[in-house]
């Protein structure tokens, strides 16, 4: 099969790599039908993930056919239409019973894309298949399905829920791309009293206002200072940090009011300075996190009853073999307007056939 390998910082190919196959009676095998690219892929191609090793097939969001599994699945069976997590859950130790899927000390986790092949490839193999991969009804495409592997769950658990968004709140989400505007939608659930969106593409500020935002703010233009003009002074009741860069997370700490979350989505490669000598006497609270997806089940209801906005946020689509000119237009979003890129998932009410060698065993 074909498939985009990490060689070494800022080196990728679509190359020939053996097929996937069963391992352990909870894997199955998926034939790969739509697939996305993340900001955290760009991290990886820049050497920002150093547990990423050359050789490695990239990619944790997929939607696809299951074409073969282990004798322990029961979930899911060859021909099922599926939402492959970005989080694996082994279901058995302390994290998983406690829903803490992405901190999974059982094999699971993060490990698609990371520490095992992952989904930018015409098939991958899922570990715990029973609890890592999800179902899809008909009436949820699989260009709108992908952006429920990872983006909308992870902002909804990482940013809206960590920082306790509540009714009335002002909300300030710093940068507008996939993450940031997904955080826009979700806590607009929550009837927050004003959104600010702050970003430095003016691309992304005008898809925010499209996304729930009431106010934008290029970075360039002291976007602390409108916040304060719309607060009274008092800064924002929240700031989701949805970038990964130190700056952008300096700029939260200091928009936040006294006794305000900031809760940080965005991957980070450098330190961060925490300014401690201004915050120790604000009761700020600050949150990380990497996403669990158990709210994924809800989310993709939700995306079925058309109460999240998924298909404005594919703004490019490929062909799977055209993964390469993908991670360019994504890697340049400022010049190609680009928030997410879709390769494949044209076809996604075709009856799938599994291949010739590919059955249940």
């Amino acid at each position: 099969m074909k498939a985009l390998v990490f060689e070494g910082p800022g080196l990728t190919s679509w190359q020939e790599v053996p097929d996937p196959g069963i391992k352990d009676g909870a894997d199955a095998v998926v034939r790969v039908d739509a697939v996305t690219v993340c900001g955290t892929d760009l991290h990886i191609v820049k050497g920002d993930v150093p547990e990423v090793t050359p050789g490695r097939v990239l990619g944790h969001e997929a939607v696809g056919t299951v074409v073969e599994t282990g004798g322990d699945v029961r979930s899911v069976r060859p021909g099922d239409r599926v939402l492959i997590s970005c989080i694996s859950a082994c279901g058995r130790c302390r994290f998983c019973r406690e829903a803490r899927y992405g901190q999974c000390r059982g094999g699971g986790g993060w490990v698609l894309g990371h520490t095992i092949d992952g989904t930018q490839a015409e098939y991958v193999r899922v570990p715990f298949a029973d609890l890592s991969v999800h179902p899809l009804p008909s009436a949820v495409s699989s260009q709108d399905a992908v952006l429920l592997a990872d983006i909308f769950p992870t902002s909804y658990e990482v940013g809206v829920l960590n920082a306790h968004v509540r009714p009335g709140d002002t909300v300030v989400v710093v940068g507008a791309g996939p993450i940031g505007l997904a955080a826009i939608a979700t806590a607009s659930l929550y009837s927050p009293g004003r959104i600010i969106a702050v970003d430095l593409a003016a691309s992304r500020l005008t898809a925010a206002r499209d996304f729930g935002a009431d106010a934008t703010v290029s970075a360039r233009e002291e976007p602390g200072r409108l916040v304060e003009d719309l607060t009274d002074g008092l800064g924002a009741d929240v700031a989701i940090e949805a970038v990964g860069v130190a700056a952008t997370f300096e700029m939260c700490t200091r928009m936040v009011r006294p006794g305000g979350r900031v809760a940080n989505i965005g991957v980070h490669g450098k330190p961060a300075t925490l300014h401690l000598e201004d915050l120790w006497i604000k009761d700020v609270t600050i949150t990380t996190g990497l996403v669990d997806t158990s709210s994924t089940p809800m989310l993709l209801r939700m995306m079925a009853a058309g109460r999240l906005p998924g298909p404005a946020m594919v703004t490019h689509r490929f062909e799977l073999d055209q993964m390469e000119e993908a991670y360019d237009v994504f890697s340049r979003a400022a010049d190609t307007g680009a928030l997410k890129v879709v390769l494949g998932g044209h076809h996604h009410d075709a009856v799938a056939v599994p291949p010739r060698g590919r059955s249940a065993p």
